[in-house]
């Protein structure tokens, strides 16, 4: 999964790809470079990013999806907790639904069952403004794999099928670095019914915290990250450096068996 960014404010990339041409070239590059998905977002999650009104993240964000959708044929994926944008995307063209409150806005279930599309359910813990404040767990693992099995019967009651669901434990959302190593270590625990995991490690805070980077030069510490998390169970791999982790996963697969290159 590209992570396409379409956002004057998020950590890495933001104000990159503001204009729908430069977005639609990062999209159709990062589907060039082995992406299956291509992750397209209009509200910066970073910690203490501020809202943005419905009516700005569809302009941001509707356009790109649907320029992309003609041109290509990986699955566009709206990144976005809004019922109004869930509709417009998928009336757009998106093929999935990245949501890091996972359905718990008024009205997001409902708009994501009626959408046909397939969800990825985050765990975070507060909002974004103030989920790094001090989180604290007694049980990471334990306790973020009950929110997602939680989240899962509760979709599952409102008529979202499980072949729609992925699960992301939500890296660097509400989470100590502490807490990030042990939930990738123990990626594998965190399947519910056997669901998918998508794992979101890319140019993150852990970064730099074990490698003393800042955000641009990340790409290293990120794909070793998303190698681990391949090794460990996920499924799909949310990164900025497409082409870096393609070529990572191709070289481990070799070794290790081809499961690997396709996060299994």
């Amino acid at each position: 999964m590209g992570v396409l960014n379409v956002t004057p404010d998020s950590f890495s990339d933001g104000g990159r790809f503001l204009r729908l041409e430069d977005a639609v070239a990062r999209g159709l590059r990062m589907a060039e470079e082995g992406a299956a998905i291509i992750d397209v977002g209009g509200e910066s999650t970073r910690p203490g990013a501020e809202s943005v009104g419905v009516e700005e993240e569809l302009r941001r964000v509707i356009p790109v999806i649907a320029r992309l959708r003609s041109r290509t044929r990986v699955i566009i994926s709206v990144d976005t907790s809004k019922p109004e944008v869930m509709r417009a995307a998928a009336t757009g063209g998106a093929g999935m639904i990245n949501d890091v409150r996972a359905l718990r806005e008024p009205g997001a279930l409902e708009a994501a069952v009626a959408s046909g599309c397939a969800v990825c359910l985050m765990h975070m813990l507060g909002e974004p403004r103030t989920m790094q404040a001090a989180p604290r767990y007694a049980d990471v693992v334990s306790e973020v794999r009950q929110f997602l099995a939680e989240r899962v019967e509760t979709c599952r009651a409102a008529g979202l099928p499980p072949e729609r669901m992925v699960l992301d434990p939500g890296f660097g959302f509400g989470k100590t670095l502490e807490h990030n190593l042990e939930l990738l270590r123990r990626l594998r625990e965190l399947s519910v019914k056997g669901l998918p995991i998508l794992a979101g490690l890319s140019r993150k805070s852990m970064v730099g915290a074990l490698t003393g980077r800042p955000a641009g030069e990340r790409v290293h510490g990120s794909v070793a990250l998303a190698v681990v998390a391949a090794l460990n169970g996920a499924r799909i791999l949310r990164v900025h450096d497409v082409a870096a982790t393609v070529d990572a996963l191709k070289v481990v697969a070799a070794v290790a068996g081809a499961a690997v290159a396709h996060g299994g």
